[in-house]
């Protein structure tokens, strides 16, 4: 007899799939049913499945409708995106992370930023940063993203941020050496997550995550574990849309003499005004002037 149950995968593999059923802690391994198996790479972990359990074992049926999807990495119904950078060990590296926080703003994802390895920079978690990292922090803090100090071995901020992911799903990314899997490990104690040390050659670490895997929490909520990356392709956008994307831009945009002003040289721009009253932080919008070449780059490419 087949019984019918809701749940969501876990983890995606090739052609197997770890469901944990709602309502139980039990997670089953699931493969595709029917026309799924042509379509193995449409289900996704963190996918609202619906499941047939007979005696032979479990497979989908069924892919419920998303609330979102990610590309890169693949996964489904995220809630918001935990961006990991390291302090030093690997140094952190602005551009690839506001590349990561377009791409989250592109589909209306909060996004929570930590910065791991604090005490790397710091002897104690009240101790000041150095100049560099005091206007990194200050830099998004203004833009008006939730920014959390860590040093995950020590203990420090771990409790603050877990409190920041009690709900939903939340995406882990980050580069490879930043601390993800170390900082999961500190949010729930027992996951024993392979952690790797950063390539002292490269100056990047070692993938240590092969697969998208959701994990829960015990104080609630879910993170996904991600593998790694060291490049991340803007979404297609007009030259217009970018500051949309950019929380102190789209903020200070309205003032702006002229519609469509992209606030790179245009008279009457509010944006660079902020800017220079300190209300964006200028390393923000020297970022914000290299993605927007990319854009128009990318968009003078589509029309050769």
């Amino acid at each position: 007899m087949v019984s019918l149950r809701t749940g969501t995968v876990v983890k995606a593999q090739t052609n197997l799939y770890e469901v944990r059923l709602d309502g139980e802690e039990q997670v089953i391994l699931c493969a595709l049913r029917g026309r799924l198996r042509r379509q193995a790479g449409d289900v996704l972990t963190g996918d609202r499945v619906e499941v047939a359990l007979q005696d032979g074992g479990a497979a989908i049926e069924r892919v419920l409708p998303r609330r979102n999807r990610l590309v890169r990495p693949p996964i489904a119904n995220v809630d918001r995106v935990l961006l990991v950078q390291s302090l030093q060990e690997p140094d952190p590296v602005p551009i690839l992370m506001d590349r990561v926080i377009v791409q989250a703003e592109a589909m209306d994802l909060p996004v929570v930023i930590a910065f791991t390895k604090l005490d790397r920079v710091a002897r104690a978690p009240e101790d000041p940063l150095p100049g560099w990292a005091a206007r990194l922090v200050e830099g998004y803090r203004l833009a008006g993203y939730p920014v959390h100090l860590l040093a995950a071995p020590r203990g420090w901020g771990v409790e603050g941020l877990a409190a920041a992911l009690r709900e939903g799903v939340t995406v882990v990314a980050g580069p490879s050496g930043a601390g993800k899997s170390t900082l999961l490990n500190a949010l729930q104690p027992g996951l024993n997550l392979a952690t790797g040390e950063v390539s002292r050659k490269l100056g990047r670490g070692r993938h240590t995550t092969r697969f998208v895997e959701l994990l829960p929490l015990a104080g609630g909520g879910w993170v996904a574990d991600t593998p790694g990356f060291s490049k991340l392709e803007l979404p297609e956008l007009e030259p217009e849309e970018l500051g949309d994307l950019w929380p102190e831009i789209r903020r200070a945009a309205p003032g702006c003499r002229f519609r469509g002003c992209l606030h790179r040289s245009e008279p009457g721009c509010a944006v660079r005004a902020a800017r220079d009253q300190g209300q964006i932080a200028s390393w923000r919008y020297q970022n914000y002037l290299v993605l927007l070449s990319e854009v128009e780059e990318r968009l003078a490419e589509r029309y050769r």
